[in-house]
């Protein structure tokens, strides 16, 4: 197994960003719905009934979309972690 600059395994190293990134993408997903489900109910009442409905399709739209997205990336940050974290790694430790 390769060891890197710090003595740990490669692998292990990128096992452990991959991990954090994955972490941080699903948590910003996960403040996303909550503030979109929080702003969306703190305007409804002050709305008429067709700007209701357009804003609950817009916020569907946005979340859907957006946490596809998020799911695609996660995805492929997953099939090709060792191309990208491997070359940040080897930036980091060349910075030391």
């Amino acid at each position: 197994m390769a060891q890197d600059v710090a003595g740990q395994p490669m692998q292990s190293r990128i096992d452990r960003m991959f991990a954090r990134d994955r972490l941080w993408a699903w948590g910003f997903v996960c403040v996303l719905w909550v503030v979109v489900g929080f702003v969306l109910l703190s305007a409804i009442p002050y709305a008429s009934t067709g700007v209701t409905v357009v804003c609950w399709i817009a916020a569907i739209v946005l979340l859907v979309f957006n946490t596809g997205s998020i799911a695609n990336m996660v995805r492929h940050y997953s099939h090709d972690k060792e191309r990208i974290y491997g070359t940040d790694i080897r930036h980091l430790d060349a910075g030391r």
